[in-house]
């Protein structure tokens, strides 16, 4: 069948999706998209895989895609992080059978996204982008789709959108955000941007940002003219978001287990979901939070939602005539709702600290404090603490590590260089030497190597000299057999 493009792509294949559930690193597993589906969703997407750790490793490929094979789960969208060209083929060619799109990540804000060079961060390489599009049209039998963030200026973002759409993309999501828009300099997404990048390409766009209640889908798509809405942080918080419903949370929690259990997914993803839909309830009752955060098993995460729950009927059951939520919420703590994020100000007054020091984060004070005592640890030392109770973080009490001559690392202590394991081998083998402190023994080797050749010559001269014997001793036999006759 030939593949379909634009808006007969979007019509057809995914069946006209105005409701989509985003791509989310391990958010976005099956167990939630199918949870999403029942409650609205009309697309999906899986979470963002690598492209690269997806060609080599077929492990990887089996827990993230293979295996969540559900015909429920369709329309779907494979989002892959790449940058490099032939790679994200290669990815997206082993995964096209399992999908219907393949979606490129141009859109991570995140410092692994920069240190791994795709993301939000390859945004300012045109070039590299367009030969990774026009590659993939032309490969795969699936249509190629982008998620972006805009830049500052319109103007640039148009610009950018249209040379993706000239590249062979099908589908453009654009979420409303620069990638420095992130945590509490989030802010609010500008749909400016997106209805003028609706207006500027001629395939279907969807909206990403400010998405908080069914309200706000269908405003957005009032106010940019796009053909569907995306959310990421709504979605969690609410998964029946698109059903313009606000349940309470324990529905949700308790219909999730019950998918968690048709179709496991690692107890990370699980406990993620149920501190993301008890956000508000944690607030109030955080002796459950420590025992959420400590639970290994999914029974005792079950154990630990029935537990709120209960907390939560029971303060249903005394609540007071006209008593209205508290801590500035719209809904009663136990009502799936938004969360907003709060401001880099909001963020000092709750760390006790104000101005340019709360942009340090006043969290770090404890740990500044520090003098050993567990009074004073944070909770990551605290646990680490109880692993080892013998463990200190006076500083003053750190093994002090002689430096390598060459790079600063600390040295290895029997090197006979006096150098870091990197920099010792590199000159181990310039020189052919040996290192017995970190096992290298580069001049053992090749003296062995050596000798096994001398060794080799030397057999085969014996079996040349042998070999010139037996011709001797038969010529001589051979005259005298001619002597006799």
């Amino acid at each position: 069948m030939p593949k379909l493009e634009g808006f007969e792509f979007w019509r057809n294949t995914l069946k006209g999706a105005r409701f989509v559930v985003a791509p989310m690193v391990d958010q976005s597993e099956l167990a939630w998209r199918l949870l999403s589906r029942r409650h609205g969703a009309q697309l999906c997407y899986t979470p963002m895989l690598h492209a690269q750790v997806f060609v080599r490793d077929a492990n990887y490929r089996k827990e993230n895609l293979y295996c969540d094979v559900c015909p429920e789960d369709r329309p779907l969208i494979v989002q892959f992080c790449a940058n490099d060209p032939e790679v994200f083929v290669q990815a997206a060619l082993l995964a096209q059978d399992y999908c219907d799109a393949i979606d490129l990540n141009l859109g991570c804000p995140q410092m692994i996204a920069k240190r791994g060079h795709y993301g939000a961060f390859l945004q300012e390489e045109w070039k590299l982008l367009q030969k990774m599009i026009v590659l993939a049209n032309e490969k795969l039998s699936v249509p190629i789709t982008c998620k972006i963030r805009v830049f500052p200026e319109i103007g640039k973002t148009v610009k950018y959108a249209q040379l993706l759409e000239e590249a062979g993309c099908q589908l453009l999501t654009v979420h409303g955000r620069t990638k420095e828009q992130k945590g509490p300099l989030a802010g609010v997404a500008s749909w400016e941007h997106i209805q003028a990048v609706r207006k500027a390409v001629n395939i279907p766009v969807f909206a990403n940002g400010n998405i908080q209640y069914l309200s706000d889908v269908e405003q957005c798509i009032q106010k940019t003219g796009v053909q569907g809405v995306m959310s990421a942080e709504g979605n969690l918080h609410n998964p029946a978001l698109f059903e313009g419903r606000n349940p309470v949370v324990w529905e949700m929690a308790e219909e999730y287990l019950e998918i968690v259990q048709q179709y496991p997914c690692p107890l990370s993803y699980v406990r993620a979901h149920l501190f993301k839909l008890w956000h508000h309830t944690l607030q109030v009752h955080q002796h459950l939070r420590d025992e959420l955060a400590k639970v290994k098993t999914l029974e005792g995460l079950v154990a630990v939602n029935r537990e709120l729950t209960l907390h939560c009927q029971e303060e249903i059951a005394s609540l007071k005539e006209d008593e209205k939520p508290k801590g500035g919420l719209p809904f009663f703590h136990w009502i799936c709702q938004p969360y907003v994020r709060p401001g880099p100000k909001e963020v000092c007054k709750e760390n006790g600290t104000s101005g340019m020091e709360g942009s340090t984060r006043g969290k770090r004070a404890l740990e500044d404090a520090d003098d050993g005592n567990s009074d004073g640890l944070s909770k990551n030392k605290q646990k680490k603490k109880l692993r080892n109770p013998n463990k200190s973080f006076d500083p003053s009490l750190k093994p002090k590590y002689a430096k390598c001559d060459q790079c600063g690392n600390p040295k290895g202590n029997k090197c006979v260089f006096n150098l870091c394991r990197g920099c010792c081998k590199k000159r181990a083998f310039r020189e052919t030497a040996d290192c017995p402190g970190h096992g290298l023994l580069f001049k053992t080797k090749y003296e062995k190597s050596l000798s096994w050749k001398n060794g080799q010559s030397s057999l085969e001269n014996i079996e040349v000299t042998a070999q010139k014997g037996e011709v001797e001793e038969t010529i001589l036999l051979q005259e005298a057999i001619d002597g006799v006759a």
